[in-house]
C-alpha cells in the first residue's frame, strides 16, 4: 500500500517530531512516499536542489500513486491543503489530523468537506488510535 503523508513544510516546522512518529507507525502499513516530511534537517524554506515546479509535479504523481492520504492539519500551510483537496479530488480516502488549538480554528475548507474524514487529537497516542482506525475502515472498505 502507499501512503501519501501531508504535513507543514513552509508553513512551519515546529511539529516535525510528531510527523515522525505518525510517519513511523504509517509505515507498519505501507510505504510511505512522503517520509522527507518528517526530515528534521528539512527547514521551512522547504526542499533544496528542486524547483517550486519539480516538487509540485513529483507530489501530484505520488498523490496519484497513493491508496491513502493522511495529513497533520495542525499547522496552518497553503501547500497541504492544496494536497488534501487534490487527493479529494482524486477520489483518495483522506484522514486529517488536527490538534485543536484555543487561538485558531481549521478552515471549513477542510473541515466543511464531506469527503474529508476530519480527526481530532490531543496526544500522539491518540493520534496513532485514529491512524489505525482509519486503517481498519479502509481495509474493511476494499475487501
Amino acid at each position: 500500500m502507499n501512503i501519501y503523508f501531508a504535513g507543514s513544510i513552509r508553513g512551519g516546522r515546529e511539529d516535525v517530531d510528531l510527523y515522525s512518529r505518525i510517519i513511523r507507525h504509517l509505515q507498519t502499513y505501507g510505504e510511505v512516499l512522503t517520509e522527507h516530511v518528517a526530515d528534521p534537517e528539512l527547514l521551512g524554506q522547504g526542499e533544496q536542489g528542486l524547483s517550486d515546479q519539480e516538487i509540485h509535479d513529483r507530489d501530484m504523481d505520488w498523490l496519484r500513486q497513493s491508496d491513502v492520504i493522511v495529513a497533520d492539519v495542525t499547522v496552518p500551510s497553503l501547500g497541504v491543503g492544496y494536497e488534501v483537496r487534490a487527493a479529494s479530488e482524486l477520489k483518495k480516502n483522506v484522514l486529517c489530523l488536527y490538534r485543536p488549538q484555543q487561538d485558531r480554528r481549521l478552515s471549513a475548507m477542510i473541515s466543511g468537506c464531506p469527503d474529508i474524514k476530519i480527526r481530532n487529537y490531543k496526544r500522539i497516542d491518540d493520534a496513532i488510535e485514529i491512524v489505525n482506525e482509519f486503517f481498519q475502515e479502509y481495509q474493511l472498505s476494499t475487501r
